[in-house]
């Protein structure tokens, strides 16, 4: 829905909206905001609202701290669970004090990658994202505990599955917000969930994804639960992945189909798909971004670890899902839900695009079972692994030209340096494994 100003002030004076919260998102992916009163609506709608972007992770130094919020006004909308002096809300892109865009805002990275598409000929990059998560129990003092609010499987109802009636609510909760959910269900884990909602082009997407963790979030709370989007919480389950299907589209026509291809899909998908599948290991650093998402990265728990393609095979990185039409689309399966989904999506699409202008070739399908497959095997066919770790994925993003090149220099010096500091603390810290393997056998 696109709003105007008159419609936002109009809105705001007829739900009793007393504050609205201009938010925005770190280079890690969390949700920041600044709340106004709504005295202040008109001076925000005017693109006057100023804050320090020095105390923001991998925005600035506090020298060059003074940052504005320029609010996108078709983000507005009222959040349904505070009936009292109501708060809206309003997702913003962030710009310097001389009118320019701010290199590091990950908004304006994606923005600049659909750019690139444009001028390619692609007026739209469509995602539909799948982030998974978990219901965790919370103690007396609403702390969240490793215990799971049901032991239920996929596709799951009550009363093994008891995180239905909190999942509805978030359904209902996030419809009320302009979204158009497609399905709800228990996902394979126990404790762990899926909600689909239709997708849209990748900003929205994005935005959608952010919105989407806020509410899940909050209405657990309301429930008395924790709700993570870890990508493995939980050793021995499956972890929580956020698979994104996407497709390019020049005006109304998908570009990624062709009707008379054996599989439906055009000369354009298939560089697409090259330029995924050469990247892929630098994505990872993007698209799996935390220490704890190579521990979901492992064969057995139907995510993904190796870089392959396949139609109908779920093994593989990208898979083609049956649709076709307007519905073609290429499914990505190893991003996870930790992921900055403004980055992830830059990304991805760059690495798409650089496949589309080199004409890339693409490999054969893999419509194997990779994961039964052996190293010798794997070797022969061409199927590299995914990185086994953190440090090696941003290994491999340094040595990525077409990688670093979608971030830009200022975000990936900072992106960089905040994942190295990250990858310390792991790396140095004694875990409980090491001390029930060792402390008696040495």
């Amino acid at each position: 829905m696109s709003f105007t100003r008159e419609d936002i002030t109009r809105i705001a004076e007829e739900q009793n909206v007393r504050f609205i919260r201009l938010q925005f998102t770190d280079l890690l992916g969390t949700i920041k905001n600044v709340e106004i009163p709504v005295s202040q609506l008109e001076k925000a709608l005017d693109n006057k609202m100023m804050f320090d972007g020095s105390s923001i992770e991998g925005y600035v130094r506090i020298e060059e701290s003074d940052m504005y919020l320029y609010p996108d006004l078709d983000t507005w909308v009222v959040f349904p669970w505070v009936t009292e002096n109501r708060v809206a809300r309003l997702i913003c892109d962030i710009y310097m004090p001389d009118g320019t865009p701010f290199a590091g805002d990950p908004r304006g990275i994606l923005k600049r990658c659909l750019k690139e598409a444009e001028e390619l000929g692609y007026t739209a990059m469509n995602v539909g994202p799948e982030p998974e998560f978990f219901l965790f129990k919370t103690d007396e003092k609403g702390n969240p505990t490793t215990e799971l609010n049901d032991q239920g499987g996929y596709f799951d109802l009550a009363p093994t599955d008891l995180g239905e009636n909190c999942r509805r609510e978030i359904v209902l909760t996030l419809e009320e917000m302009g979204f158009e959910i497609e399905a709800s269900h228990h996902e394979v884990a126990p404790g762990q969930h899926e909600i689909d909602f239709k997708y849209a082009d990748a900003i929205k997407a994005a935005d959608q994804i952010q919105t989407f963790k806020l509410v899940v979030k909050t209405v657990a709370r309301q429930h008395g639960l924790h709700a993570s989007f870890m990508p493995k919480p939980l050793f021995g389950v499956n972890g929580s992945g956020m698979h994104c299907h996407q497709s390019l589209f020049q005006g109304d026509i998908n570009a990624f189909y062709d009707e008379s291809d054996r599989l439906g899909l055009s000369q354009t998908a298939r560089y697409y798909m090259a330029g995924l599948l050469k990247h892929a290991r630098a994505c990872a650093a993007i698209t799996n971004p935390a220490v704890n998402s190579y521990k979901r990265l492992v064969p057995g728990y139907e995510a993904p670890c190796y870089v392959a393609w396949s139609a109908s095979n779920r093994s593989p990185m990208i898979r083609i899902p049956a649709s076709r039409g307007l519905s073609t689309r290429v499914e990505v399966r190893n991003p996870d839900p930790a992921a900055n989904p403004y980055l992830a999506l830059a990304v991805m699409l760059k690495a798409g695009l650089s496949g589309i202008k080199e004409k890339l070739s693409l490999p054969a399908p893999t419509d194997r079972n990779i994961y039964v497959m052996t190293d010798e095997e794997r070797s022969d066919e061409g199927i590299p692994s995914l990185p086994a770790d953190l440090k090696e994925a941003l290994e491999e993003l340094l040595r990525d030209e077409v990688i670093c090149d979608a971030l830009g220099d200022h975000a990936l010096a900072h992106f960089y340096e905040l994942k190295e500091i990250e990858w310390d603390m792991y790396r140095t810290q004694v875990h409980q494994w090491e001390r029930d393997q060792y402390l008696t056998l040495y």
